[in-house]
């Protein structure tokens, strides 16, 4: 492993920030209800309660919420091991739904695959009630901070 490579650059006071925002109320992540649960070096896990307005028609969770919660958790595993000022965009991401969900409560895991200072890829493993359900995996595109005149 490369010295100063993403591993050694995990910040545990930005992993307790991002969990703290649990709290805001605001953004797409408060309306769906998604929380950061844990952060360690290169993971996290988030989780998500089903609720009956996200179901379809025919009574499974739509799969736009399903990719939601992949979409941001793609972003935020990568938080605590950039720079400060840094920022996450996500340039593609791909789910496979494995299995219907129909109630519960959603899990998913983001671990990184790899890191560079310019972008990461990154896993997402979701699960329903110990059942994989889908699978992600997706690409971010690392932002320095517009440098700031004076």
């Amino acid at each position: 492993m490369a010295k100063d490579s993403w591993r050694d650059r995990f910040d545990p006071d930005i992993a307790a920030g991002f969990l703290a925002m649990n709290d805001h109320e605001v953004g797409l992540s408060h309306h769906l209800g998604m929380q950061l649960e844990h952060f360690e070096p290169g993971f996290l896990r988030a989780g998500l309660d089903v609720r009956a307005d996200f179901l379809t028609p025919i009574g499974n969770l739509h799969g736009g919420t399903i990719a939601a919660l992949c979409d941001h958790v793609l972003g935020c595993v990568l938080y605590p091991h950039m720079t400060r000022g840094q920022w996450a965009a996500t340039t593609e991401f791909k789910v496979n739904y494995l299995a219907p969900v129909s109630e519960g409560r959603l899990t998913a895991e983001a671990t990184i695959v790899t890191m560079t200072r310019r972008s990461a890829v990154v896993r997402i493993d979701v699960t329903n009630a110990d059942r994989l359900v889908a699978v992600a995996q997706g690409t971010c595109t690392i932002v320095d901070p517009k440098p700031t005149d004076g």
